[in-house]
Formats: C-alpha cells, sequence, structure tokens
C-alpha cells in the first residue's frame, strides 16, 4: 500500500493510494461562490479517480468517509455505492465522480475506504482513500 499527499497551487490538494489493486487519487478543490466565510460556510469539490492496476476484476460495494474540520469536529458519512452507482472495474478499469463536502471552517481534512468485493471468489477487502487537505486558498500556510 502507498500514500502520497501533495499540494498543488491554488489550494488544490491531492491524495493517491493504492491497495491490493485498487488505485484511489482524489483532488480536492475550494469552490468560492458556493461558500460564505462570513457564515462559517466553506464549500468544496473533490474529483476520486478509482483506476483497477491490478489482475482481477472488483465491485465498488460502498463508502465510508471519515470528514474533519478545523474545529477537531468529525463526520462518518457511508452508504451504498458511489454517487449511485456500484461500479465494476476489470483489469485496467476506470471509475470517475465528483462529489461535494460543506464545511463550517476554512481548513479540514477527509479520508476513508472504498469496500471492494473480488469478482469470482468473493473475497472482500477495504480500498484506502488516503487523507487528503480541504482548504479555501491561502488559509494553510
Amino acid at each position: 500500500m502507498t500514500h502520497d499527499a501533495n499540494t498543488g497551487s491554488q489550494g488544490i490538494r491531492i491524495s493517491d493510494s493504492t491497495t491490493r489493486g485498487v488505485r484511489v487519487q482524489v483532488e480536492s478543490l475550494y469552490v468560492p461562490e458556493r461558500s460564505s466565510p462570513r457564515d462559517d460556510s466553506y464549500f468544496f469539490a473533490y474529483h476520486v479517480r478509482i483506476s483497477n492496476v491490478g489482475d482481477e476484476t472488483v465491485q465498488l460495494i460502498s463508502r465510508e468517509w471519515v470528514i474533519t474540520d478545523a474545529d477537531g469536529e468529525v463526520e462518518r458519512v457511508s452508504g451504498p455505492g458511489v454517487v449511485g452507482e456500484q461500479p465494476v472495474l476489470p483489469p485496467g478499469g476506470l471509475f470517475e465522480y465528483t462529489s461535494y463536502c460543506p464545511l463550517k471552517t476554512s481548513v479540514g481534512s477527509m479520508h476513508g475506504t472504498f469496500h471492494m468485493v473480488v469478482g469470482g471468489s468473493g473475497e472482500k477487502f477495504e480500498a484506502v482513500i488516503a487523507p487528503f487537505t480541504l482548504a479555501m486558498p491561502n488559509a494553510v500556510n
């Protein structure tokens, strides 16, 4: 399992991890037009890219996110699939989606797991979503 976290320009945050041939890359971005700092409302988008770099077909069954804001408030979000789908990824397969996260603080973080099932054997495992930062530009030095 590998983890890398990088900070890009303009407040973009990236995470990249691979678990048992399932590579999960996430990029987050502050959305100023949907945010209202005056009202302690900060809105972030995150784009997820799930690639099957292994040699077994896998299916994403459910997800669990752990969202933490700058005040230490933790919210867990779990449920079936992602964006209403439970994608099947053959070797070399790819699934991408964008979702959103509102926070009460200008900085926070997310991490989690995708619950996967191996086609054929039915074996279950958790693909790690490495931590990434949600941050309003210039909120983190």
